[in-house]
């Protein structure tokens, strides 16, 4: 199997490469996170005359038609700097949920706008009682004549700051925890009965607890009832994309801690010249190659749509939540007391690798749904190509 990228990806990557270079140097970084929703409003303007937001749509919308090794591709790179803006909410979540659901009408005005770089989103489907289960959703819809109204509470909304437009999972119908029932709903991010509560999670991100008051619809995503299907799709989308984020977090760990190693010296020689420390340094390039690898194989039965999918993306979070704690502890450790400290980019690319760790479910939660398929009846874990994560 061919693994080497083609040349628009490889030029994709180049220019990512280029911006990060440019842009994402430690104290940049450190000034960029600072700024209002914790990135860089003309950062995101570049990246739309770049073409980057362009990249998983249907050229039809403007977009460059790419598939799931595209997104790997940016989402890599953009974990090599740490890049603070907001491409897995309002891209891959949002305008993933968007072309997947969303009326022809309602994509022709919206995806040029995303694309463009003038809209941004977020979407809202968590809630405090749900954990990592998808269909645990309290939050009601009920139909008032021609609009559905929207009442309840939704935490961890991503990007919810600086979106316009949010899209809110909601139950139409059913039971707390039924899939059925489920329906995914447009709402302006601006409507008086959204309150809505700002604070940073550790990696320096922006997120929102919504509490919703007789909040009205605009549109519909998908079928009404049928949402829980979508929601599995994207959200495996971006598995895919927040492991490949890891990837690149994890090697350039990996590369500071060797440079380190290198030149920090005790008992006059470099440290990385001791075999003990040497041991360590390969244990953490060999967890980054498992995370390669088990990404390809993801990425690969994901574009294949394998019956092997599913069982693939569970794996791969797995491996993205032990690869990065080993790799994270290691890092810090072999800097000694200056990888705790702000001083150095350590830190910050661990807290990325553990907020990683925690979204759409956590190893331990990803694990037991591995174990579950693995034991499944053959006809039964063939039913579904895409996992229940959160």
């Amino acid at each position: 199997m061919d693994f080497n990228l083609s040349e628009e990806q490889a030029l994709i990557r180049d220019s990512i490469e280029r911006f990060v270079a440019e842009n994402y140097e430690f104290d940049k970084r450190n000034a960029t996170v600072a700024m209002e929703h914790g990135f860089s409003s003309a950062h995101w303007q570049q990246f739309a005359e770049l073409g980057w937001l362009s990249i998983p749509f249907a050229e039809e919308h403007g977009g460059f038609g790419g598939g799931h090794v595209d997104t790997m591709v940016i989402m890599h790179e953009f974990g090599k700097g740490l890049v603070a803006e907001p491409y897995l909410p309002t891209v891959i979540l949002f305008g993933g949920l968007l072309q997947a659901g969303g009326s022809q009408a309602l994509q022709a005005d919206l995806l040029p706008q995303l694309i463009g770089g003038q809209l941004q989103g977020a979407f809202a489907y968590l809630e405090r009682q749900s954990r990592y289960a998808l269909s645990d959703i309290s939050t009601r819809a009920v139909k008032e004549g021609n609009d559905w109204v929207l009442n309840g509470e939704k935490t961890v909304v991503l990007n919810a700051g600086a979106a316009q437009k949010i899209i809110v999972a909601a139950r139409a119908s059913g039971e707390q925890t039924d899939e059925a029932g489920i329906t995914l709903f447009m709402v302006d991010a601006g409507d008086s009965g959204i309150d809505a509560t700002y604070y940073r999670m550790t990696d320096g991100q922006e997120a929102a607890n919504l509490r919703l008051t007789d909040v009205k619809a605009e549109a519909v995503i998908g079928a009404a009832g049928e949402g829980f299907g979508l929601m599995q799709q994207v959200i495996g989308d971006a598995i895919l994309a927040v492991a490949a984020n890891a990837l690149g977090a994890m090697e350039a760990l990996n590369a500071q801690t060797l440079e380190y190693c290198k030149t920090r010296e005790q008992f006059g020689v470099a440290i990385g010249s001791f075999q003990a420390l040497q041991h360590r340094m390969v244990d953490m390039f060999q967890a980054c190659e498992n995370q390669r690898s088990l990404l390809f194989r993801a990425v690969c039965a994901a574009d294949a749509q394998s019956d092997d999918a599913q069982r693939s993306l569970h794996a791969l979070k797995v491996m993205t939540g032990k690869a990065g704690r080993h790799i994270g502890g290691e890092a810090i450790q072999l800097h000694g007391g200056m990888g705790m400290t702000d001083e150095l980019s350590v830190g910050f690319y661990v807290k990325r690798l553990m907020i990683i760790n925690t979204l759409f479910g956590d190893m331990d939660y990803h694990q037991q749904k591995f174990i579950d398929l693995v034991n499944r009846p053959p006809a039964e874990a063939g039913a579904s190509a895409r996992p229940e994560a959160a």
